[in-house]
This record gives structure tokens, C-alpha cells and sequence, in this order.
């Protein structure tokens, strides 16, 4: 009897415990239901109010993890929102891709440049389709003065993302970097410092493979870019073949691209880089099987880390 009694005592206990559970974690998903309104709200302070609020309850839960994260960046407070992405990066595989991302965000935000690149790159590695993230390395790589990862970037952006306002101003970026443009400090920004003797050879690549082509006459604004992307995809890939480091940017841009230069799909990728100017889109609609071809040619290319 007395182990029956002991039996059931037990069984109450863990019953109770369940419902006790369940009601916390309704309470905790309640709390951050509030949250993600009143983010939406723009009312940040509140937000994050309710995302603590339903920590406390549900530690574990990486979502709430990640929307405070998200909060505070939101609300200029991006840094303390980093412990929390890195829980979510170690404990979530869903929303890893998303808290890389977040993290290069803030990075970016502080001009932490190089922090954010780390972070780009990570998330690119676990999502290589994820447009905002190769957009993300662009950008970061612009601020560092790596003209060729920037280029390149921007154009591995636009595979992904093509026909946006994004896209139109990511061509922008790359006939900036094509033309010798660097980027110029923001108000307040010092001026970027020495870069090492890789970069600068990358950044150099890019110059030697366009400096001729004032002197050369071009049908359109197409075919001649056509020839500037090939002869800088060549230039980069051949020597980043050379140098050593930075294995991600040697094969997962360089690399690629040089096969893209090699490649009977350079008329059309460069007419897909410029889709947003008129000569281009018109190329696009008069020329479909190249378009095809393209496509086909960028699902079958192996592209490594």
C-alpha cells in the first residue's frame, strides 16, 4: 500500500509539473507575441521589456534569443544584442543563417568591418543562396578598401538577387570599383589604413585589366562591360590561384568567376549584372536562350569553400 501511495504521489507531481510547464511556456510565447507587436510598432523599449520578461520563464527559447537581439539593434543597442546571438548561433541550426547575419549588421553599424566580414562569410558558408548576406560581404569588403572581394561580391550578390532597387544599386557599386573608385570615408570616419600586399595586388588586378579600354570601341555599353568583367574575372582568378590565404574569397569568389570567364555565358551575365539599364533589359528580352544557358551554366558550376 505503501508503494501505491508513494506511486501515485509521484504521478501527481509530474502531472502538475507538466501543466506547470506547459502554462510557463504559453506565458513566455504570450509575452514575446506582445514583443514582436510592439517591435513592430517601432516601440523598442517596450519590446525588449517583454522579450526579458519571457526569458526568464523560458531560457531556452531562441527565437525570444534572437528578436531581443534583433531589438536592440534596432533600438541602437546592437552590441548588447551579441551574447544573445551567439546563444542562438551554438543552440539553433534554423536560425543560425539569420543571427550571423544580425551579428554582421551590428558589426557593420559600429564599423567594425572586419568583424562583420567574419560573420558574412559564416553565414554564406551555411546559406550560399542567401542574397542579403553576399550583399553583407560586398559592402563590408568596399568599406576595406578590397576592391576585388567587393566586385566580386556584389556580382555573386546579384546572381541571387537580380531586378531589385538592391541590385540596380549594387551595378552601381561595381562600375564605381571598375572606374578606380575607392570608397570615401564617412563623416567622421577616419581614412582607411594601409591594406596588406595581397589586397593591394587584387586591387591592382582590377585596374591592369581595365586600363586600355578607353582606347577601345564598343558596339553598346554591354559588350563593353562584357569585355571588363572577363578580363578583371581573369586577372583575379589567375592571381588569387597564386596567393595564399583567405581560402573563402580564393574559392568561393575568385575561382568561381575565372570559371565564369572561361565560360560562353559572359555576354550574358554581364547583360544580368546591368539588367536595370535599358540597353540591357532590352538584350535580355531579345536574347532568351543565352539568358537560359546562364541559368543553367550557375546551377551546374561547383563553387567550394
Amino acid at each position: 500500500m505503501k508503494y501505491i501511495k508513494y506511486l501515485i504521489i509521484c504521478i501527481f507531481i509530474t502531472v502538475a509539473s507538466g501543466e506547470t510547464s506547459a502554462q510557463n511556456t504559453d506565458d513566455a510565447r504570450a509575452l514575446v507575441k506582445e514583443g514582436v507587436k510592439l517591435n513592430d510598432e517601432k516601440k523598442y523599449a517596450e519590446a525588449i521589456d517583454k522579450y526579458r520578461q519571457a526569458l526568464k520563464i523560458d531560457t531556452g527559447s531562441m527565437f525570444t534569443n534572437y528578436q531581443l537581439a534583433y531589438s536592440l539593434f534596432l533600438s541602437d543597442k546592437g552590441t548588447d544584442g551579441l551574447p544573445y546571438l551567439q546563444k542562438v548561433i551554438i543552440g539553433d541550426e534554423k536560425l543560425r543563417v539569420a543571427a550571423y547575419d544580425l551579428s554582421g549588421l551590428i558589426y557593420f553599424k559600429n564599423k567594425q568591418y572586419a568583424g562583420a566580414e567574419t560573420k558574412a562569410i559564416d553565414a554564406i558558408k551555411l546559406d550560399p543562396k542567401h542574397a542579403s548576406t553576399q550583399r553583407m560581404y560586398a559592402l563590408v569588403s568596399f568599406h576595406q578598401n578590397k576592391r576585388a572581394q567587393a566586385l566580386l561580391g556584389f556580382c555573386s550578390f546579384i546572381l541571387q538577387e537580380p531586378n531589385t532597387p538592391r541590385s540596380s544599386e549594387a551595378y552601381g557599386n561595381i562600375q564605381h570599383i571598375i572606374q578606380g573608385g575607392n570608397l570615401k570615408p564617412e563623416p567622421g570616419e577616419m581614412a582607411q589604413h594601409g591594406i596588406d600586399a595581397n589586397t593591394n595586388a587584387l586591387n591592382q588586378a582590377i585596374t591592369q585589366a581595365v586600363a586600355d579600354f578607353s582606347k577601345r570601341k564598343y558596339a553598346s555599353a554591354g559588350d563593353l562591360l562584357t569585355a571588363e568583367l572577363k578580363a578583371i574575372f581573369t586577372n583575379i582568378g589567375q592571381l588569387a590561384e597564386r596567393q595564399t590565404g583567405n581560402d573563402f574569397f580564393r574559392k568561393y569568389m575568385a575561382a568561381y568567376f575565372y570559371q565564369m570567364a572561361l565560360s560562353p555565358n559572359m555576354a550574358a551575365f554581364a547583360r544580368l549584372i546591368s539588367s536595370s539599364t535599358p540597353e540591357s533589359a532590352q538584350w535580355i528580352k531579345n536574347n532568351p536562350q543565352p539568358m537560359v544557358d546562364l541559368e543553367t551554366w550557375v546551377k551546374a558550376a561547383a563553387r567550394g569553400f
